[in-house]
């Protein structure tokens, strides 16, 4: 349970860390995307504006240095300098979408004919502005028809994949060894809730040693009290209480070993339908005594690799629990499917279901009846039957069939 406990917090943290990476990478990375596509479409705006070329937006004096308040676009994104630097070509178009001239002075790698090309290929988009290939477009009228800017982005993109692979490998860096440390320190940090469970398995352990002597010393006087006095109420009551008492000493110590992850469990090929079948066929007469209906739908054939004993005490303890609470004349039925996985259910009518915490079932000792008045149960059946799922790799689970009856559901894959 412990180890269980410890790899549960480590897959809860990775979980945790990884979700936060990816979150920051991702805004990282579409931030840096929609600055670069902000930053070229100014670009672009500038370039249509001076009607297909780069405007000198500083004047032709080369001895003026214009500092940022004197940058007509009010921040530095813009210097003397931008105009020389930026690649770009500008296509026109007439009124008919025909090209009329095209502007390639600005650029070396695009000839006239592969500029008329890309731009008949956006001419053919819904969208005024994007990305073709490792251009940047943007298409605006002019007096004659449009015109399209392409603003090469290639010098961008490579500095955003760049940054974007920087990014990842500091991240994700990071992450594993944050990762790293909360495994080595995850010991520690469930170290207090291993020393409590041991104390306490440790506890049932020894309370079964002390308690098992007095209980056998008891039961055995009663066998001499009553050679000598005879049957009375007084010594069947007694017996009946030692009884009880034996069999929660012997269900605790039960559930304590099952807790127990060393604690191998001796699997073998299983005919699970005839083992489902013979237990049903045991519970029938007990059923029928108590004025109640077993019934059961099995599938032939259905296999398991498990425990014998273990399976038989699973299928016996959910059939007893649903012949306890069953309501007077009422219905138990047992189904066992093979889909995807093997499905086991027991259901049984219970008019009381509304008032039941179905996810404290399988909690020990919660008991339904909060007087907490005998029925023959000790609130222990149930915790056995799930750490008997838990240990053939399965899961159990409990469920509202509708207002009068409830289920329980064992899946193991």
């Amino acid at each position: 349970m412990i180890y269980r406990l410890q790899r549960k917090f480590i897959l809860i943290s990775v979980v945790s860390v990884f979700a936060v990476i990816i979150l920051m990478f991702g805004l990282m990375t579409a931030f840096s995307i929609s600055s670069m596509n902000r930053t070229l479409d100014l670009l672009a705006d500038k370039v249509s504006a001076g009607g297909g070329q780069f405007p000198d937006l500083f004047g032709n004096n080369r001895l003026s240095r214009p500092n940022k308040a004197d940058d007509p676009r009010g921040n530095g994104y813009i210097t003397p300098e931008t105009r020389f630097s930026t690649r770009y070509f500008t296509v026109f178009l007439d009124s008919e979408g025909d090209v009329q001239n095209t502007n390639t002075d600005f650029i070396y790698s695009v000839s006239e004919d592969k500029a008329v090309e890309y731009a008949q290929s956006v001419m053919n988009k819904d969208k005024t502005s994007g990305w073709l290939s490792n251009y940047r477009y943007n298409i605006y009228n002019t007096d004659y028809g449009k015109a399209v800017v392409f603003i090469d982005g290639s010098t961008n993109l490579a500095s955003l994949y760049q940054s974007i692979i920087i990014s990842a490998v500091v991240l994700f860096g990071c992450a594993f060894l944050v990762l790293v440390l909360i495994t080595l320190l995850s010991k520690r940090v469930v170290k207090p809730i291993a020393e409590s469970y041991e104390k306490q398995k440790q506890f049932i352990t020894d309370a079964n040693h002390e308690l098992k002597t007095p209980l056998t010393l008891i039961l055995a006087n009663l066998d001499i009290a009553e050679a000598e006095l005879g049957n009375n109420e007084w010594l069947d009551d007694i017996r009946i209480e030692g009884k009880r008492m034996t069999e929660l000493v012997n269900q605790l110590v039960a559930l304590s070993r099952m807790d127990e992850n060393e604690q191998k469990i001796d699997a073998i090929q299983l005919q699970l339908s005839d083992i489902v079948a013979d237990t049903v066929s045991d519970f029938s007469v007990l059923a029928s005594e108590n004025e109640k209906t077993l019934s059961a739908e099995i599938e032939p054939s259905v296999t398991l690799t498990g425990d014998e004993t273990l399976i038989r005490r699973l299928l016996s303890i959910l059939l007893d629990n649903a012949l306890k609470y069953c309501d007077a004349g009422g219905e138990i039925t047992v189904s066992l499917k093979r889909k995807h996985h093997i499905v086991l259910t027991v259901e049984n009518t219970y008019k009381d279901i509304d008032n039941l915490e179905l996810d404290r079932l399988f909690d020990r000792f919660y008991r339904a009846d909060k007087a907490r008045t005998f029925t023959g149960g000790y609130g222990v059946g149930l915790s056995i039957a799930k750490s008997i799922v838990e240990k053939h790799h399965g899961e159990i689970t409990a469920y509202k069939k509708d207002s009068t009856h409830i289920g329980f559901k064992v899946v193991v894959r």
